[in-house]
């Protein structure tokens, strides 16, 4: 389902055998970053969407302006259209008001040197002006003659030029790009009511462990409620996916066979949460396996130490696979520092480093030298607007409160020890992120 017959599809073991130092058993957060983003490959199917249609999807093709944007030169500003040449002096000056232009009309006659026009925002530039004086910056306007006080206006002030937005021919829009709202405006502004962009992502998910319930189902002793399905379900759908839940999957190789290959037959990725941890059933792993080409890394980090990846197949159709682990903020952690680019990355964007922020601890945060570490992180202004950021509590990764209250995620780096109350951190927003 996502190789492209046009070329063979990289293996895994060609891309891991570029990254120095290999080892599955110590991978750092930026080698299995570089080996998903090296071994995943952009789907090609692409479709027609109106644009009321097009938002969170990824341009197919550059959208090329047929127009210049803004049409005509026009006035930035309620106030008085003149010949930059009066005013070029310096000096106070009166001048005579001999019509008026709105936006969407135009003023088509002459305008001599000492007189100027009453003009609206957006209105289009008479011929002989390439000025406009706000209408706040001048004095004793009436309705023949208006002044100019001395300094107020300098020969080009206020003046919109045709085309300094978009020009005709420029590229508005790249292709690759995920439309945000002011992106479905600015073709709007273009004339443009389709665009052609990417097939939507498909992506099947599902827990694994008998200890698991869905929500609605009785809870048994010993038994919990499966939490990680849902948060994958509101990532995968902020991400634009089509999403397919497939429940919870109990530990039996049979079914669990059957959950890998009728996922891997109906989507362009998997995801698992569960299973893949030491001390977890083996036989998850002897699937996975066996399905296609799989590696099992343990990463230098904290949560989300366990992490399987790689490509399965079933039927003639394969979907990459994303083995994440079970415990809840670990999902989320795994998912936003490793799957959601490689799925931006299938979907044919191309993802943009994820803004990092430097603001100070408000206390000290015990670190571990040789990993990197995503604490949850409450980001707030003190009493004088100077931005802060402290922990939320206990950062266990089975407390799935602790990414509720959070905003952020407090982002160690992998060489960084313990870290003094006042220091810098780096933090990354939540907003548009989980």
């Amino acid at each position: 389902m996502t190789q492209n017959a046009s070329h063979p599809s990289p293996s895994l073991n060609d891309i891991i055998s570029c990254i120095s130092g290999y080892d599955p058993d110590a991978m750092t957060v930026a080698q299995a970053q570089a080996v998903i983003r090296d071994f995943i490959e952009p789907i090609t199917a692409v479709e027609k969407v109106s644009i009321r249609s097009a938002l969170s999807r990824v341009l197919a093709q550059d959208i090329v302006s047929r127009i210049d944007v803004p049409a005509h030169d026009n006035s930035a500003m309620d106030g008085y259209a003149l010949r930059g040449e009066d005013v070029a002096a310096g000096g106070a000056v009166t001048l005579q008001v001999i019509g008026a232009v709105h936006a969407g009309a135009s003023f088509t006659g002459e305008i001599r040197p000492g007189q100027c026009v009453r003009i609206m925002t957006g209105a289009p530039m008479p011929a002989d002006c390439d000025t406009v004086v706000p209408q706040e910056l001048t004095m004793n306007a009436g309705e023949h003659a208006v002044t100019i006080p001395a300094g107020r206006a300098r020969p080009g002030d206020n003046r919109r030029l045709r085309g300094e937005d978009l020009a005709m021919g420029s590229v508005a829009l790249p292709r690759g790009r995920r439309l945000r709202p002011s992106d479905i405006g600015l073709l709007a502004s273009l004339g443009i009511p389709e665009v052609s962009v990417q097939r939507r992502l498909r992506v099947a998910f599902f827990s694994t462990g008998d200890e698991l319930r869905s929500v609605g189902e009785p809870l048994d002793p010993g038994c919990v409620y499966d939490s990680n399905r849902y948060t994958l379900y509101g990532m995968l759908t902020r991400l634009g996916c089509e999403v397919i839940d497939m429940g919870v999957v109990g530990d039996d190789p049979a079914a669990l066979e059957a959950a890998f290959r009728s996922a891997c037959e109906e989507a362009d990725a998997v995801i698992t949460s569960g299973g893949v941890s030491v001390g977890e059933a083996d036989y998850t792993k002897q699937i996975m396996a066996s399905l296609g080409e799989m590696m099992f890394w343990k990463i230098a980090m904290r949560p989300g130490r366990p992490l399987a990846f790689g490509r399965i197949a079933s039927k003639g159709r394969d979907a990459y696979l994303f083995g994440l682990p079970g415990n809840p903020v670990a999902v989320t952690v795994s998912f936003s520092f490793f799957v959601r680019d490689a799925l931006l990355r299938l979907a044919g964007a191309e993802p943009k480093p994820l803004p990092r922020l430097r603001v100070k601890s408000t206390g000290p945060i015990r670190k571990r030298a040789g990993r990197t570490e995503y604490q949850r992180g409450i980001l707030a202004p003190d009493e004088h607007g100077l931005w802060s950021v402290k922990l939320t509590g206990t950062q266990g990764s089975g407390v799935l409160r602790s990414m509720s209250d959070a905003n952020c995620i407090i982002e160690l780096e992998h060489e960084r020890g313990d870290v003094a109350a006042g220091e810098e951190v780096s933090i990354v927003v939540f907003d548009g992120l989980i």
